[in-house]
C-alpha cells in the first residue's frame, strides 16, 4: 500500500488534470438555463438477459435481439406495454436545456433526434467539443453526447426518439423505436395531455452511414490542441468477425455448423479464468498471458474486399498483450474488415482518452490518407466508432501504468474475442508506478 501522503499526491495530480479539462472554454456554446437532464438509452429483453447471453455462448450463434429500446428505462409510446409510463421531460418556453445522452444498449448503435428542435453538441465522452448544430445524433454503446436544446417551438408535446443504426449485412437487429416526450408548460393553463399526439422527428434510415459519418465529422476539440508527437509506437490493428470450426460434441449455430468469433490482428482474445491480467502482471504470475500481440496484421490482404479468402476467416485464440513503454506516444490504425460481414465497430480503451486524427472508408493508405490527419483540433474521446468498411486513426500517450483492455463496445463482440490489452510499464517515481492492490481486494 502507498503511504497516505503519496496516495494524496496522486489524487491531487489527478484532480488538477481534470480541473484543467473542465476549465476548457465552451467557445461559443449557448448557455443552458434551468436544468440538465440525463437521457440513458438502453435495451430491454422479455427474458433474463444473462440467459440470453449464456444461450448464445452455448450454441456459438448470435444472441437473440432485444425486444425494445428504452429511454431512462421506459420503451415509450410505440410499445403497447409501456405507453402509460413514457418518460416525460417538462420544459418552459424560451429556456435552454443541457441534455446528456448515454447509449447504455448492449449491442446496438443508435440514432437520436428531437422533433422540430435543433441540438447543439457541446461535449462527448466527458470532453468539451466545438459547438455545432445537428438534427440527429449517432451514439455507439458506451458513448455519451451532451447537447444544448433551445425550447423555442410552439408550446406543445414533442418526441425524443431513438432507433438503430445498423451496418452488418444480413444480420437481424431490433428495428423498433423508443420515445420520450418533451412537454411544454406555457403557464397558460392549457393541458396538452395525451389526447394530442406529440410531433415525431425525422429519423435516418437504419443503414444511413452518410448521416453517421457527417455527425462524426462535426465533432472537434473546442480549441487548438497539442497533439502528442513524435509517434513512438505506430500500430495497425484489423478488427472484425470470424468463425471457429465446430468441435466434436459442441453445438454450433453459426453458418455451416460453425461458431461465431471475432478478433484483432487475427487474435481472438481469450479472457483468463483463474486470475486477472493485472494481478498476473503485478505479481509476475507466469502462464496467464504473453506480450507478443502483433503490431501489424500477420497477413496483409484486401481488408474490405467483398470476398475475403476463407483461409482468413478462422483466427487464433490466445491471451496476448502488447507492451508499451511509459510515456510513449501511441498511434493506432483501426481497420475494419469484411470477414463474415463488415460493420461499424465502437472501439473503447480502458484507462485512456485519445485523439481521433482521421477516419475514412476502404483500406487505409499511408501514402495518401496521412494528409487527412486533423492535427489542429481533433476530437478527444474514449470510444471511436470505426466506420463500416473503413478505418480510424487514434493517438494517445501511454502515461497510465498497468494492464488496459481495448475492445469493441458491442457486448456480443467482446464475448467473441474482439479485444486485446496493453501492458503499460511503470515510469519513474511513485506517481508513474502501478500501485499495489488493496489488501481486501477480492480474488477472481
Amino acid at each position: 500500500m502507498q503511504a497516505p501522503q503519496e496516495a494524496k499526491a496522486r489524487k491531487a495530480a489527478h484532480q488538477r488534470k481534470h480541473l484543467r479539462q473542465m476549465n476548457a472554454p465552451f467557445v461559443e456554446a449557448p448557455n443552458p438555463s434551468s436544468f440538465v437532464a440525463e437521457k440513458k438509452t438502453g435495451e430491454w429483453w422479455d427474458a433474463d438477459p444473462i440467459k440470453v447471453i449464456q444461450e448464445a455462448q452455448r450454441t456459438g450463434g448470435g444472441p437473440n435481439i432485444s425486444d425494445a429500446f428504452t429511454i431512462n428505462g421506459q420503451p415509450g409510446d410505440l410499445y403497447n406495454c409501456s405507453k402509460q409510463e413514457t418518460t416525460a421531460v417538462p420544459v418552459k418556453p424560451g429556456e435552454k436545456a443541457l441534455l446528456r445522452f448515454i447509449n447504455a444498449a448492449l449491442n446496438q448503435e443508435l440514432f437520436v433526434s428531437v422533433a422540430k428542435h435543433k441540438m447543439t453538441v457541446v461535449g462527448v465522452d466527458a470532453s468539451y467539443t466545438k459547438p455545432f448544430t445537428t438534427s440527429v445524433l449517432m451514439i455507439a454503446p458506451g458513448q455519451t453526447t451532451d447537447v444544448v436544446v433551445a425550447m423555442d417551438q410552439a408550446p406543445a408535446r414533442y418526441y425524443i426518439a431513438a432507433r438503430a443504426y445498423d451496418t452488418a449485412q444480413g444480420v437481424a437487429f431490433d428495428n423498433t423505436t423508443t420515445t420520450a416526450v418533451i412537454e411544454y408548460d406555457c403557464g397558460c393553463g392549457t393541458d396538452f395531455g395525451p389526447s394530442i399526439p406529440p410531433a415525431f422527428p425525422v429519423l435516418p434510415a437504419f443503414n444511413d452511414t452518410d448521416t453517421a459519418t457527417a455527425f462524426a465529422a462535426g465533432i472537434k476539440s473546442p480549441r487548438e490542441v497539442k497533439v502528442p508527437t513524435p509517434v513512438d509506437e505506430n500500430l495497425f490493428f484489423t478488427i472484425g468477425l470470424g468463425l471457429f470450426n465446430c468441435k466434436p460434441g459442441q453445438q454450433c449455430a453459426a453458418p455451416n455448423n460453425t461458431r461465431f468469433t471475432a478478433s484483432m490482428n487475427n487474435i481472438s482474445f481469450v479472457f483468463p479464468q483463474a486470475t486477472s491480467l493485472l494481478h498476473a502482471h503485478y505479481y509476475g504470475i507466469p502462464g496467464v498471458f504473453t506480450t507478443d500481440f502483433p503490431a501489424y496484421p500477420p497477413v496483409q490482404f484486401d481488408y474490405t474486399a467483398q470476398n475475403v479468402s476463407r483461409d482468413l476467416w478462422q483466427p487464433v485464440p490466445a491471451t496476448k498483450l502488447y507492451k508499451l513503454r511509459f510515456g510513449s506516444v501511441v498511434q493506432i490504425v483501426l481497420q475494419d474488415t469484411s470477414i463474415v460481414t463488415a460493420e461499424n465497430h465502437p472501439i473503447h480503451i480502458h484507462g485512456y482518452d485519445f485523439y481521433i486524427l482521421a477516419e475514412g472508408f476502404g483500406n487505409f493508405d499511408p501514402k495518401k490518407d496521412t494528409d487527412k490527419f486533423n492535427l489542429v483540433d481533433p476530437p478527444q474521446r474514449n470510444t471511436v466508432a470505426v466506420p463500416v468498411n473503413g478505418w480510424s486513426i487514434i493517438r494517445f500517450v501511454a502515461n497510465n501504468p498497468g494492464v488496459w483492455l481495448m475492445h469493441c463496445h458491442l457486448d456480443v463482440h467482446i464475448g467473441w474475442g474482439l479485444a486485446m490489452a496493453f501492458l503499460v510499464e511503470d515510469g519513474y517515481g511513485k506517481l508513474e508506478t502501478l500501485e499495489a492492490p488493496p489488501v481486501d481486494l477480492p480474488m477472481c
